[in-house]
């Protein structure tokens, strides 16, 4: 007899409408099964779900046309097909009328600056430009909702910056698009989301913006500041900063009170301020400034207790 496991269980969150919201966890906690029951792909053993106002299970057809789907990797694509030839197949396959489809797809390949390569193979584009013809994609039919299910996998640097700002930019902050996003990049994560869901083993175990899901696990922010003309009078002072747990000083010239002082503290946003101010009142010369926080990384090994690609 097979073995039963739930890929998802009883998963639930809300995206507000225009908001970026990210879906973290590690490989096989559940996120691409989710994905796939909000496209109709997969139809729920048990509960439901409702995208722009349609029920995955009683509507499927509004829901299909209310999405747009950006996968990463290079497949979902014709090469054989131009870049313009694509989305008037993919506009075709929304029934979008033919006298909006292409005035659409026009804009759509000025918008990532393909219009100039519109007419080549897909097979002869960049990997960077079968990615950003991936996204303008999912756009034909001009859907409110889209699903980016790691849209910049694979890509070097300067191409996956272009897509996070055009994701960002253009589809939230100036079309009021709702997104989706999935990835495991982190770092992508942390500067898209406004509000990320953490799931794993098909649960919900997080659900919070970036900022607070990274206060949650109780880690201390560490500040290291390099000064010289230190004033050693100072380091009650530093240590009697509200939210500093602790304060060090290590002299690295005493000649000319150069020294490093090593904060632990709750919040260094408050910390910071009042510490570069009481060092200046003193006479000290701020030489340099670095801040360590807790990551989303940091999170995910805290309540997953394993990396995100484990």
């Amino acid at each position: 007899m097979k073995e039963k496991i739930a890929a998802v269980d009883h998963v639930n969150f809300e995206i507000r409408e225009g908001e970026f919201f990210g879906l973290l966890g590690p490989n096989g906690a559940g996120k691409t099964t989710t994905i796939k029951l909000l496209c109709t792909l997969l139809v729920p053993d048990d509960g439901t779900a409702v995208v722009n106002g349609f029920d995955v299970i009683k509507e499927p057809e509004k829901v299909r046309k209310s999405l747009g789907v950006v996968t990463g990797g290079e497949r979902g694509l014709y090469w054989r097909l131009t870049g313009r030839e694509n989305l008037w197949f993919f506009s075709q396959m929304y029934n979008v009328p033919p006298d909006v489809a292409r005035p659409r797809i026009e804009q759509l390949l000025k918008l990532v600056e393909l219009q100039d390569r519109a007419d080549e193979q897909v097979e002869k584009y960049s990997r960077g430009m079968k990615q950003r013809l991936h996204v303008v994609k999912g756009l034909v039919n001009d859907p409110p909702i889209l699903l980016l299910d790691e849209p910049t996998l694979g890509l070097d640097p300067s191409s996956a910056r272009v897509i996070r700002d055009f994701v960002k930019d253009q589809l939230q902050k100036e079309q009021n698009k709702t997104i989706l996003h999935t990835t495991h990049y982190m770092e992508e994560a942390d500067q898209l989301c406004d509000r990320i869901a953490i799931i794993d083993q098909g649960k919900t175990i997080a659900l919070d913006t970036p900022t607070n899901l990274k206060k949650s696990i109780q880690s201390l922010e560490v500040a290291k500041v390099q000064v010289t003309q230190f004033n050693p009078r100072d380091q009650e002072s530093i240590r009697s900063i509200e939210q500093v747990k602790e304060a060090v000083v290590e002299y690295t010239d005493s000649t000319v009170g150069a020294a490093e002082i090593t904060i632990h503290a709750e919040d260094l946003d408050v910390v910071v301020p009042r510490l570069t101010e009481l060092l200046v009142k003193g006479g000290a010369r701020i030489i340099a400034l670095h801040e360590s926080r807790p990551s989303l990384e940091d999170v995910f090994i805290s309540m997953t207790g394993r990396k995100l690609r484990d």
